[in-house]
């Protein structure tokens, strides 16, 4: 059972009195409500409340075992089919109204807003049980407050409750000396001597019913008409005590056993994408699925794509990369090396260590890039819409554009198995491989990068490192990621990146792994 489940059955067994054992040596309820209708009689006299319209209601029990209700001058009316529940012999009916002597509501017209001043309450400052005044965002001078206080006059014991949409029935007492008045979205409830006790009672699942049926939907509002009118059940004063000891002994543990739920469900909430997390890490680690000592080393695989750059570079398809192509190695002292053309060797930091027969390379220097180019026709555009990053891949809506009306950012050419990666608010991972065809020739946004992997590197694999922890932590570095609203990287930052480079067949193993074991999590 969940903490709000055993915190509502709590509540009603509370109202219904099978949550405390009755004593027959108790005051009955009956007296009480006596001595509270002598009360309200002798302050309606004094004008100090208003009396009912139709008189004072008293609930008994008929000879015949019905209820019935009195009110003033009028004869006795059958109730039964309002009485949702039995109660104990102890125990007596009554209308909420009949045992206030405050029953108001806040403010309809809130005097102007100010920074500072008295308070003006609202729902949203009801808070576990109390009112949290630091969550005030209205307040008002004398003036204001002394045109609202007469009527509502808010003093420490009053029970706050809330009556409009999404707060109605969160209640509060309050526990403050300050001077404050109230918005609307809140009802000011007093009682005579029985607060702690109601307090309780207009939580329970009794109540809840009665709001629903007086407000008709949950955004609804509760009028204080109808409070006066719910039924409440009347426990003798002695067992009150009782039951407002023992409720707020149990729900202090159902609040502990919520917090632990609360905490179990988050972690379960959040364990399959740190699942996911652990194993993108695990696999661009080296630590996915076990080398073989056959396969051709990541060495052999970055020669070939130094030798197909270099072939495309003197083509004229490739531009050559300032300082020439980097290779990265390591020497005989162990530590990790870079050379670019005939420049010195330079020591490189690397994030983590690799298996032997793994090396380590920049972005740039793996994959190759497409020559931007603008729209002369008709083109499919993919911009960051395009992408359903739940996903990681495009969706299967063409937007066509002419190529008068191209966006400045329509810039790049794509092609089938070309990876896409936003580089704005990389964090999101707006990545993909595009894996279908398009009605025009499709074009990406310069929000992107294209990359294209040569022979032996798997984009699939490519992938799963821009999606990685580890890559996450390069991209999204502030030194890196640049802007506030909408941070990116830019493209030489991106392609200065490490990467983890396996041989050619333990990549295709390391993404199978991958998809079986994201299969098991999700």
């Amino acid at each position: 059972m969940k903490a709000k489940d055993l915190r509502n059955s709590i509540l009603q067994m509370a109202v219904q009195g099978k949550l405390v054992p009755q004593d027959p040596n108790d005051e009955p309820a009956s007296v009480l409500l006596n001595r509270i209708r002598a009360e309200r009689a002798k302050l309606i006299k004094e004008k100090k409340i208003k009396a009912p319209k139709d008189g004072e209601s008293v609930i008994y029990r008929g000879s015949d075992g019905s209820h019935y209700e009195k009110r003033g001058n009028c004869e006795p009316v059958c109730i039964d089919d309002e009485i949702p529940f039995e109660i104990p012999e102890s125990w007596e009916w009554c209308r909420f109204g009949s045992i206030c002597t405050k029953l108001t509501d806040g403010s309809h017209n809130p005097p102007p807003k100010q920074t500072s001043g008295y308070p003006v309450i609202s729902a949203m400052n009801i808070k576990r049980g109390d009112i949290d005044l630091s969550l005030t965002q209205r307040f008002t001078d004398r003036k204001g407050f002394e045109k609202e206080n007469p009527r509502t006059r808010i003093t420490r014991g009053d029970i706050i409750l809330g009556i409009i949409g999404g707060s109605i029935g969160n209640a509060a007492i309050f526990q403050h000396d300050e001077e404050v008045i109230a918005q609307r979205s809140i009802a000011i409830i007093d009682t005579l001597g029985l607060n702690e006790y109601a307090y309780w009672a207009i939580q329970s699942p009794l109540f809840f019913s009665y709001y629903s049926a007086a407000s008709g939907t949950a955004q609804g509002g509760v009028y204080l008409g109808a409070i006066a009118e719910m039924l409440l059940p009347i426990p003798p004063l002695f067992e009150q005590g009782h039951i407002v000891s023992r409720v707020t002994g149990l729900l202090r543990i159902v609040d502990s056993y919520g917090a632990l739920e609360d905490a179990r469900e988050r972690l379960d909430a959040e364990l399959p994408e740190r699942l996911r997390k652990s194993i993108l890490q695990e696999a661009v680690r080296g630590r996915l699925v076990p080398q073989d000592p056959s396969d051709e080393p990541a060495s052999a695989l970055l020669g070939r794509i130094r030798a197909e750059r270099a072939s495309l570079v003197k083509a004229g398809k490739l531009k050559a990369p300032k300082g020439g192509e980097s290779v990265i190695y390591r020497g005989s002292d162990g530590g990790y090396y870079e050379k670019r053309g005939k420049g010195e060797p330079q020591p490189v930091v690397v994030p983590f260590d690799i298996p032997e027969s793994w090396a380590w390379a920049r972005l740039g220097s793996i994959v190759l890039n497409r020559v931007q180019t603008k729209p002369t026709s008709d083109f499919c555009y993919i911009d960051i819409g395009s992408i359903d990053n739940s996903r990681l891949s495009l969706n299967n809506t063409d937007t066509v554009i002419a190529a008068k009306d191209a966006p400045s950012r329509a810039r790049k050419p794509v092609a089938m198995d070309d990876v896409l990666y936003s580089t704005v608010r990389p964090y999101l991972h707006n990545v993909c491989i595009v894996d279908r065809e398009f009605s025009h020739t499709p074009i990406a946004s310069t929000g992107f990068a294209v990359m294209v992997c040569p022979t032996g590197f798997s984009e699939s694999y490519l992938l799963r490192v821009l999606i990685s922890p580890f890559f996450d932590a390069f991209s999204n570095d502030n030194e890196n990621s640049k802007g506030v609203a909408y941070p990116a990287i830019n493209d030489a930052r991106l392609y200065s990146a490490l990467i983890p480079v396996p041989p050619a067949d333990e990549q295709c193993r390391i993404v199978l792994r991958i998809q079986q074991l994201e299969e098991s999590v999700s």
